[in-house]
């Protein structure tokens, strides 16, 4: 299981949020093998003034944050980083100061869905790559 935030300034956010979400997808279908017609993410547009970025920054400061279930190699991890880098400035034309990623796990019984916790559910999917 994972969920991605992603925070920006509203005006620079929004006009982008359609392709940066399937650039975002093609990572984590990539690195973490996640199903193709498996995506949750969830836009944060923050007003100018309620958001403060570093001074190596600019306006496009974008902010993901992942929350997945415990279970992924340190390699699986870095891999899905450096995709992300790879393939979010490139493809929306961002500078690397401009995206910042965090990564949180959780053990799956902290995890609810489907009416099941985490570690009682059967995934379509694997975990431990």
């Amino acid at each position: 299981m994972s969920q991605v935030k992603l925070y920006g300034v509203r005006e620079q956010l929004l006009p982008i949020r359609e392709r940066l979400s399937d650039v975002v997808h093609s990572c984590v279908v990539d690195a973490l093998q996640f199903p193709a017609n498996k995506r949750a993410h969830r836009f944060f547009y923050l007003d100018k003034d309620d958001f403060y970025w570093p001074e190596t920054a600019s306006e496009r400061y974008v902010i993901l944050e992942f929350m997945m279930m415990e279970g992924r190699t340190v390699e699986t991890k870095k891999r899905l980083i450096h995709l992300l880098y790879e393939r979010v400035c490139e493809q929306l034309d961002l500078a690397v100061t401009d995206l910042e990623i965090c990564i949180l796990e959780s053990p799956a019984h902290n995890w609810g869905f489907r009416g099941m916790t985490g570690d009682e559910i059967q995934l379509n999917y694997t975990i431990t790559i």
